[in-house]
């Protein structure tokens, strides 16, 4: 096996050249981040035949045949869909599927974490903002006590009970959440969704200069080292990926450093037919470049596409997260909302709640015109699996209906929401409208939507807060929407990063990333008590897709099939899960 230095050497990341002339074209001058989109999509489509052409680079992430398809860098892209939530074409699926072939496991050693290889090129000289570092450095229980003196009818013994609460199943997680308000000026965050594989650390400046591994070594040290002493079998680490090989590669590195050993990184796609990963006796193995199979104790997992279609919902391999966190809720939308449900009856007592949009769920095709009818002709359609902005239709036209209803669909089922758009077109709902906040107008005296991700992790001494970025939307809000017949819902609400090249591969647009730095952070237009409101609804998101992973799984670690079925009756996800 080669060693992890020798593949990764700086520069030699497609996705970290991608990413340094993104950030270069957003810094170079002071342009106004409304014409930036124009200019950097243009010189990244420029650059697009080099990325398609790269296969044959040694230096290129994993194996050589992976190089050309592996242009994702985050959970904010995913091969089933476009950037506008449609799906892609089965012809641009199977030729990524044939490219994603028969990769082997890379060896990665303790000294071989390079910050150039595991952070954007902005991140690296970005200075922290002092009011972010300093919410950083609140710890719990002053959390407790700023939130509960901004609303004394929250009952202060159990937020400090839901702080310190271990998660059994769903350990590290990051919500993206909305800075929105009412028609009565009502100000708070609220939870989009939650994610079982999040991003964010290569978008997170340090909150110390002397810790190069910032908050990768945070995830390490809290969530996967309960799960790794926890271990009961023999074997080496791993960490398994199916794109984000950025931050994959950085948890690898980082896991070396921590634990003194080898750690092996590899790249595990749902399309592969020789895997590099295969399950004896539920315990996982992995395949060396030499075909030599190694058994693994304990496992880091960002396997995103249905992961449940390839890994087992019970091992005897710790994997942080489980297969059973993503079907409870971290990459199900369906049984999510039903989580969410069941802690807030738990939670009312307390005057606490998960919010979120109002969410339908289990609805079948031919329902979505109705319940969209029902909140007043503006809503938001989910394809209840996808994350990270795809698998999303906004509707705000007969037309955008229209398009929805003639795609063919994976799945049975869909999610309906009402849509958070601005005062004058969002859904109406019994619990009223919500809009959104914004960023402060820039010179143009433009608003953008933005959302704001929120990664936490779980371990024995409670949560803590890891990273924190955010995303702006491709268009500025406009007040009507017949103000600008041009301007899409879409562009004005979708805050994803994604952006489909000619050749058909996946770049970011970085210029619309946000960091939490001296730079950037005053965009949002957000202070210190809505990071807090921020985190507590996301600890409060884990906590519920946790308890929903408990009530599926019992203490002998039975899925409760059964039970699952009733909740999520889609007879396509089911027939997708390895038992």
């Amino acid at each position: 096996s080669l060693a992890f230095s020798a593949n990764v050497a700086v520069p030699a990341s497609e996705d970290a050249k991608i990413a340094a002339i993104d950030g270069a074209a957003a810094d170079l001058v002071n342009l106004d981040l409304n014409d930036a989109p124009t200019i950097v999509g243009s010189l990244a489509a420029s650059i697009g035949h080099s990325r398609s052409s790269s296969a044959s680079n040694p230096t290129a992430p994993c194996c050589p045949a992976v190089a050309a398809a592996s242009s994702t860098t985050g959970d904010e892209t995913d091969a089933d869909a476009d950037s506008a939530g449609a799906e892609t074409g089965a012809e641009a699926t199977a030729a990524k599927a044939k490219s994603k072939q028969g990769c082997n496991a890379q060896l990665v050693m303790a000294g071989d974490f390079e910050q150039a290889n595991h952070f954007y090129p902005r991140v690296l000289n970005a200075q922290i903002h002092p009011l972010v570092s300093s919410f950083f450095q609140l710890g719990n229980e002053r959390i407790i006590a700023r939130y509960v003196h901004l609303r004394p009818n929250v009952n202060q013994d159990k937020l400090r009970e839901l702080l310190a609460y271990q998660p059994k199943h769903f350990a590290w997680a990051g919500s993206d959440l909305f800075n929105v308000t009412t028609d009565q000026g009502q100000h708070q965050m609220i939870i989009i969704e939650t994610n079982s594989c999040p991003s964010g650390q290569k978008s997170m400046p340090l909150l110390q200069d002397t810790d190069e591994c910032g908050g990768y070594r945070s995830v390490l040290r809290s969530a996967f080292g309960d799960l790794l002493r926890s271990a009961e079998v023999d074997g080496e680490l791993a960490v398994i990926y199916d794109k984000n090989h950025m931050e994959a590669s950085g948890y690898a590195a980082a896991m070396a450093e921590e634990s003194g050993e080898h750690v092996w990184l590899v790249e595990y796609h749902d399309s592969d037919q020789d895997p590099p990963v295969r399950w004896t006796d539920r315990i996982m193995e992995i395949r060396d470049a030499a075909g030599a199979w190694h058994a693994i104790r304990a496992c880091f997992r960002y396997v995103t596409q249905r992961p449940w279609s390839r890994i087992p919902l019970y091992t005897r391999t710790r994997v942080l997260n489980p297969v059973i966190a993503c079907l409870a809720g971290g990459r199900n939308k369906m049984m999510a909302a039903r989580a969410y449900e069941m802690l807030n009856a738990e939670l009312r007592p307390f005057n606490m709640s998960v919010r979120v949009p109002l969410t339908i769920y289990n609805v079948v095709r031919d329902e979505v015109p109705l319940w969209i009818d029902s909140m007043g002709g503006h809503a938001v359609i989910k394809n209840p699996y996808s994350n990270a902005g795809q698998g999303v239709w906004t509707i705000t036209t007969k037309e955008d209906l229209q398009s929805f209803m003639a795609l063919d669909h994976r799945y049975d089922k869909f999610i309906v929401q009402s849509l958070v758009g601005n005062a004058s077109w969002s859904s109406t709902t019994h619990d009223g409208c919500f809009y959104h906040v914004g960023t402060i107008p820039n010179k143009k005296n433009n608003i953008f939507v933005c959302d704001v991700r929120m990664m936490i992790a779980g371990a024995s001494d409670g949560f803590r807060p890891i990273s924190i970025y955010a995303r702006r939307a491709r268009l500025p809000l406009i007040a009507k929407l017949e103000d600008d017949p041009t301007a899409t819902s879409w562009g004005m609400l979708g805050t994803n990063l994604s952006v489909k090249l000619p050749d058909g591969s996946w770049t970011t647009e970085s210029q619309r990333l946000v960091l939490m730095d001296r730079k950037d952070f005053n965009q949002l237009g957000i202070g210190i008590d809505d990071l807090i409101d921020a985190y507590i609804q996301t600890v409060l998101s884990v906590i519920a897709i946790d308890k929903m992973c408990q009530r599926l799984v019992d203490d002998g670690d039975k899925f409760n099939y059964d039970l699952f079925r009733a909740l999520n009756p889609d007879d396509a996800l089911l027939s997708e899960l390895t038992l």
